[in-house]
């Protein structure tokens, strides 16, 4: 038994990821669309897998730090994460047929050894995207660790702080000037709710950045501001049919994540509702 057990761990966490590979997927509307736990961040990493695809979504965003299971809440999800519980993560999302296929908002830095932690475990979870808000100066680390583990890097908005005029990644210009004239699969991961909070329209953004949008943290918000918060898809100002058709334009091949961050502990079918928006765009 213990040799099984060991043979089935084996394949799992040397499984290659299937999260990059467009036509060979389950897509929504020839999207890659899911959740990113953090709309589940009252629950656990097995809750969020089951509400994800509760919701119809066909993927997942994990994010750093969420409790592992109800039976493990002291085990957060990250890079420390022992292969016997990575089996059960990857067990799990067999279970309900959902694919891993991003990881963050998570810190990149100057320091390689680290960074490359973070890059093994991804490799590990067949998770093929970071999210990330980096440390410019760690840039030249982390594209030397994207060409090596071919896994992309999603740099991050979010929206501009008035207090901290130092704070840049809610500028597309910002994220342009980071990633320009380095390897294609360095990017932005776009986040649609916080460019509105920035005063951006989103397919103004969207545009400029072309194909260096890698993935998406979707929100439509009930209004043009910055306290704006998240309604189901199509109900709000942030005009995700025009995202999706810009998105199109552009031939986007990464995963969209509903990121719902309001109705904390019954979001389900708000989230349910954005991705079924989504479904119906594509008929």
């Amino acid at each position: 038994m213990k040799r099984l057990f060991l043979f089935v761990l084996c394949c799992l966490l040397c499984a290659p990821s299937m999260a990059q590979t467009p036509g060979e997927v389950r897509t929504i509307s020839g999207f890659n669309m899911g959740c990113q736990a953090w709309s589940f961040n009252r629950y656990s990493v097995m809750d969020a897998i089951a509400k994800t695809a509760q919701a119809g979504g066909v993927c997942i965003e994990f994010f750093p730090g969420q409790r592992l299971s109800d039976d493990k809440r002291d085990v957060g999800f990250g890079p420390n994460l022992s292969d016997e519980d990575i089996l059960a993560v990857k067990a799990q999302l067999a279970k309900y047929n959902v694919r891993p296929v991003a990881f963050g908002v998570t810190g990149l830095g100057k320091d390689e050894a680290e960074n490359r932690k973070t890059f093994a475990f991804c490799k590990k979870m067949g998770i093929g995207t970071i999210t990330s808000e980096p440390d410019p100066a760690g840039m030249d680390n982390i594209e030397k660790l994207v060409k090596e583990f071919n896994i992309r890097v999603a740099i991050h908005n979010h929206p501009r702080q008035s207090n901290n005029p130092g704070y840049q990644f809610w500028n597309p210009d910002y994220v342009l000037s980071l990633v320009k004239n380095r390897d294609s699969r360095i990017g932005s991961c776009a986040d649609i709710g916080h460019w509105v909070r920035s005063g951006i329209k989103p397919t103004d953004a969207l545009k400029k950045l072309g194909s260096r949008v890698l993935n998406v943290h979707m929100k439509d918000l009930d209004v043009f501001a910055p306290d704006g918060h998240d309604v189901p898809f199509g109900t709000g100002v942030s005009d995700i049919r025009a995202v999706l058709d810009q998105l199109r334009r552009q031939k986007f091949d990464g995963n969209i994540s509903v990121e719902y961050e309001y109705n904390w502990d019954n979001n389900v079918p708000d989230v349910a509702q954005s991705i079924g928006f989504v479904r119906g765009y594509g008929r």
